[in-house]
């Protein structure tokens, strides 16, 4: 399975733990480590929440598709 979302590099990143993200969404630690593993993807409402919490662009915690299609085309 392809990783969907960057949340746990962006947590390193900004150097804050699963635990403190659970804390902050009210959500079970386990919930944020599938996130993490990419077991599971929160949904678009939740994702927001991250981005605001963490300071960055939603952006920022997905993985663009489009360097899949780039990477194809270049070799």
């Amino acid at each position: 399975m392809k990783d969907l979302n960057r949340i746990k590099v962006v947590l390193v990143e900004k150097k804050r733990t699963n635990k403190w993200l659970a804390e902050q969404l009210g959500k079970d630690p386990a919930t944020i480590s599938k996130w993490c593993t990419n077991t599971s993807q929160p949904d678009l409402a939740t994702l927001l929440q991250v981005a605001n919490l963490l300071e960055v662009d939603v952006k920022d915690l997905l993985n663009s598709s489009r360097e899949e299609e780039f990477k194809i085309v270049r070799v």
